[in-house]
């Protein structure tokens, strides 16, 4: 049997959830990724080789390193905030 649970979901305010948004990663190659990336985009999470010059290989270890490095910025710069309690979130 599927259980389906709230838990605290991390995203952008929503003040900043237009900058923060992309499009999916799977629908854009990294060159277009880097074309379309704005300094709080999320694609530099979800893309991490566009913040490199050339862009990296996006499987290499440094790219998912800084996809981390990136994810702990973004939180501390408050881009991202984990919800205060538990929710059940639509997706469409």
């Amino acid at each position: 049997m599927v259980r389906i649970k709230p838990f605290k979901g991390i995203r952008p305010p929503k003040e900043l959830a237009a900058e923060v948004a992309s499009r999916p990663y799977d629908v854009l190659n990294s060159v277009e990724a880097k074309a379309e990336a704005g300094e709080r985009s999320l694609l530099h999470i979800i893309k991490p080789e566009i913040d490199f010059d050339p862009i990296a290989d996006e499987h290499s270890q440094e790219a998912y390193e800084k996809a981390m490095e990136n994810f702990r910025i973004w939180k501390e710069k408050g881009w991202l905030a984990q919800d205060d309690e538990e929710y059940y979130y639509i997706y469409a």
